[in-house]
């Protein structure tokens, strides 16, 4: 593996759970690998579960890890093409990435869209100038389209917490106040894709995603119908795709939130990843027993992924 930025980057479904659930069984089995590696984290954006497990994952393999937070300590970096450096950005992203790409051995980046242009957000501009002009392995850490290292764990989780072996998995969208990108629901649609299990997504109508990520999922836009029988929610809020509403919020309707009366519909569904949904909510100590605090413990598995990927860069740097 020379990069990782979507599920066409790995061999298949089988073979990558197969390598997490043995980094999991032996998490610091690696560290030869990582030895007098350097690991640089790039931040153009904010993280909190995907800086550490990373990090952390780093870590566990032996590697030396350097995060650099863009705007935040480091030079505002120009990232356009043909514009007078004249503004509060001194240097540019193409002077820039060889510069970071001679301090390391790995770069993982996260840079959102930024929804001033579907084709700047949907050409992944950033993320490919770090794979054509720093000459290192590149993995995403949340792109403008995907968060490749976020759904993998989500597949792990799935898969140690699965009942049947062809499982209801819905995707469905969640009330929030600001314009979020379509990254994760668009990476979890395409891995779940690859998956065997019954796949569903629902949200209110204006809020499709791009066809090469629904794929050959059922979209269902009455969330009731589509939670009957799911075996596993994932709650995740994005912003309209669609030209010309495209990075904008048509609807903050609560009525899409993961209730009690949407959980009867789903007595024995696991809720995943709903943090959205916590939005606007007063966090008390009585919030454990809230709908939206369901949540599979996923801490451990986001340090699974992300040192799964790390694993075979690794490998691939050091043939």
């Amino acid at each position: 593996m020379r990069y990782f930025t979507n599920i066409d980057d790995i061999l298949s479904i089988e073979d990558a759970i197969a390598k997490a659930r043995y980094v999991k069984q032996h998490p610091f089995a690696d560290q030869e690998l990582g030895k007098n590696k350097t690991l640089l984290m790039i931040f153009f954006n904010s993280s909190l579960r995907t800086r550490l497990s990373t990090q952390k994952a780093g870590l566990n393999l032996g590697m030396n890890v350097i995060v650099l937070d863009i705007n935040q300590g480091a030079w505002k970096l120009e990232t356009e093409r043909g514009v007078i450096m004249d503004g509060d950005k001194p240097e540019h992203i193409l002077e820039a990435i060889p510069v970071m790409g001679s301090y390391c051995d790995i770069i993982g980046v996260r840079s959102f869209a930024r929804f001033e242009s579907k084709s700047f957000d949907y050409e992944e501009t950033i993320l490919n100038q770090f794979i054509k002009y720093s000459g290192k392995p590149v993995f995403s850490m949340e792109a403008a389209t995907r968060h490749p290292l976020q759904t993998f764990a989500d597949l792990i989780t799935i898969e140690e917490y699965k009942r049947t072996e062809r499982p209801k998995v819905v995707l469905t969208w969640a009330p929030h106040p600001k314009a979020l990108p379509q990254a994760v629901a668009n990476s979890f649609s395409e891995w779940m894709n690859e998956t065997d299990y019954d796949f569903v997504i629902t949200h209110p109508k204006g809020y499709e995603l791009a066809p090469e990520f629904v794929g050959k999922a059922k979209v269902e836009y009455d969330q009731n119908k589509a939670f009957e029988g799911a075996d596993f929610i994932y709650a995740k809020n994005w912003s309209a795709y669609s030209e010309p509403n495209y990075g904008k919020v048509l609807s903050t309707d609560r009525s899409w939130t993961v209730d009690s009366a949407k959980m009867a519909l789903t007595d024995n569904a696991y809720f995943m990843h709903c943090l959205p949904v916590r939005r606007n909510m007063i966090v008390s100590d009585d919030v454990i027993e809230s709908p939206c605090s369901i949540v599979i413990p996923e801490a451990a598995n986001r340090v699974v992924s992300a040192q799964t990927v790390l694993k075979e860069l690794l490998i691939g740097l050091n043939k």
